[in-house]
């Protein structure tokens, strides 16, 4: 890597180098711009990935913990809220997509416009899209391309203009298990479109099959991290220098509101100024706002970028209502990728009198200490008995996990809390968080077809209980969309169609937090889809010498 001057002001700076800013660096640096990258956490080796759940799931070994992000949780604006997490993500270079089950589904073309289809609905802010399907499909297929999707078309998907470059993944006991019930209900079910490689692809190896996907680290390369994928191809160029263990605090500008750099600490703890031409965050959906928050200023006073009052609101995770049952026989469903089949049957639900949709795929992506303390059927037991029927549970278990739509409304936001501080004395995130009417309804009704669909699968025992008006959204949450909202108005959006600030000409936000609507469930190729649009998008705008 090259080692850039602080007070070198290079092409661009970019916060974040996860899923979308590891896609970022090397759209601009192998356009020929100069680019450094601040990443949070410290640079993570393939064969460092370990098969343990103690220090992986309940150590934080890959994810932010809670004494580095703090917050605090509170469901309405007049509580007070409660001490907690309120965001999960990996800290690292390819951030999470190191540790995610690498469901990598397209959108739609209804995802982009479903308000100018459906019309209002009280109480949520749902907008069209700035840019239509048709406008990403390009860059859909570069990301199944340059990261290596393994899939076939399903009956009802948009139209794609390549093939996927890789095969499905076998169907193994849970999509055999899909397959069945689909048949049996009158639904349809495909190959799921995964970020694990059925073979070799591009240098990397094959999925192992091992079993531990969702949530750890793939130590043979076969899972698309931008770690195994874009950055090395970034760094390739000679002009990416990624720095680690930095935390990014502050954003400047000078007179004419441009931005002018990052002020950051690194990994000693020294406070450092990185200059730059843009500056382009790629954080996440929490962070991202918050340093916009954390920016502000006299010429800037809510927030930087955020003269329409929109940074951190509009906050939406997608909904997950989940169903349980044991089968009658070993299935061993969590051996191998998470899903290899899933079903998209209702994803548009308008004729259930519903608004959204969404999908399902079964699974059991847990390890065994994890699955008996969060998702074991209900009632205690001891003794060599109850230690055989855990055996039997993690065996015989499977989910029929929903993914969702969820709506987004202004009173859903993260902002600064006005006590909490994390370890550099900086205020930390609160999330205020309650669902949609009509989301509870729409996972009422998914997750009674979820156990419609194991009952088809031959379960011989269902569980799982039905969402409320009360509940809160899996915390720490994931899937951070909506923060920083695409748009041509700038008020009533803060970032335009090519990313750009609507008040700093020379600022960008690439992540989930430019979501105007959540999509049905899996957000994470279109994330990337984005942002290597937004970087061609960065690419063209300096070209034209429009950076300000």
């Amino acid at each position: 890597m090259p080692a850039y001057r602080d007070d070198d002001a290079v092409d661009f700076v970019v916060v974040g180098v996860g899923a979308a800013g590891g896609i970022v660096v090397k759209q601009l640096a192998e356009a020929g711009y100069r680019v450094v990258g601040l990443e949070g956490g410290p640079w993570r080796k393939t064969e460092e990935f370990r098969h343990d759940e103690l220090s992986v799931q309940f150590g934080d070994a890959l994810t932010i913990n809670a004494t580095r992000s703090p917050g605090r949780f509170r469901q309405r604006e007049t509580e007070p809220g409660r001490p907690q997490p309120v965001a999960k993500y990996v800290e690292g270079p390819g951030g999470g997509s190191i540790h995610y089950a690498a469901n990598l589904w397209r959108f739609r073309e209804v995802d982009f416009e479903e308000r100018s289809r459906k019309g209002a609905i009280a109480g949520s802010t749902i907008a069209d899209w700035p840019i239509r399907y048709a406008d990403l499909e390009p860059y859909y297929t570069q990301a199944e391309y340059e990261l290596g999707v393994s899939g076939a078309p399903g009956p009802q998907d948009a139209f794609r203009s390549r093939p996927f470059p890789v095969p499905p993944l076998e169907p193994m006991s849970i999509g055999a298990l899909m397959e069945r019930a689909t048949t049996k209900l009158g639904w349809t079910s495909q190959a799921a479109p995964m970020g694990v490689l059925s073979q070799q692809y591009d240098g990397r190896a094959g999925c192992l099959r091992c079993g531990w996907c969702w949530g750890f680290g793939c130590e043979v390369g076969a899972k698309a991290s931008t770690a195994v994928t874009t950055i090395p191809k970034a760094l390739a160029t000679g002009r990416c220098e990624i720095r680690t263990e930095c935390r990014a605090q502050r954003i400047a500008h000078d007179a004419r509101g441009r931005a002018t750099g990052v002020l950051y600490r690194d990994k000693d703890g020294t406070e450092r100024f990185q200059r730059a031409k843009a500056v382009v965050l790629c954080a996440n959906g929490a962070e991202t706002p918050r340093l916009l928050l954390l920016s502000a200023s006299g010429r800037f006073p809510d927030g930087l970028a955020n003269s329409s009052g929109l940074v951190g609101r509009n906050v939406m995770f997608n909904g997950g209502p989940w169903s349980f049952a044991h089968m009658p026989e070993d299935v061993n469903a969590f051996k191998g990728p998470v899903a290899t089949r899933i079903t998209l049957h209702p994803y548009e639900l308008d004729g259930e009198g519903l608004q959204g949709g969404g999908g399902f795929d079964f699974r059991m992506n847990f390890p065994p200490t994890l699955s008996v303390l969060g998702f074991a059927p209900p009632g205690r037991g001891w003794g060599r008995d109850f230690a055989r029927s855990l055996v039997d549970h993690q065996r015989r278990l499977v989910i029929a996990a929903g993914h969702t739509t969820q709506l987004p409304q202004a009173s859903n936001r993260y902002d600064l809390d006005p006590e909490i501080r994390d370890p550099w004395g900086l205020p930390a995130l609160r999330l205020t968080f309650q669902e949609h009417p009509e989301d509870v309804k729409m996972y009422r009704w998914m997750q009674a077809r979820g156990k419609q669909l194991l009952e088809a699968a031959g379960a011989a025992r269902i569980w799982g209980d039905p969402p409320s008006e009360s509940d809160e959204p899996f915390l720490p949450a994931l899937h951070l969309l909506g923060t920083c909202r695409m748009g041509v108005d700038p008020a009533t959006s803060v970032v335009d169609a090519s990313h750009r600030a609507h008040d700093v000409p020379n600022l960008f936000m690439v992540d989930g937090s430019s979501f105007v609507t959540s999509g049905r469930g899996q957000p994470t190729l279109t994330i990337m889809a984005l942002a290597f649009r937004a970087g061609a998008e960065m690419v063209r705008l300096a070209r034209a010498g429009a950076l300000g």
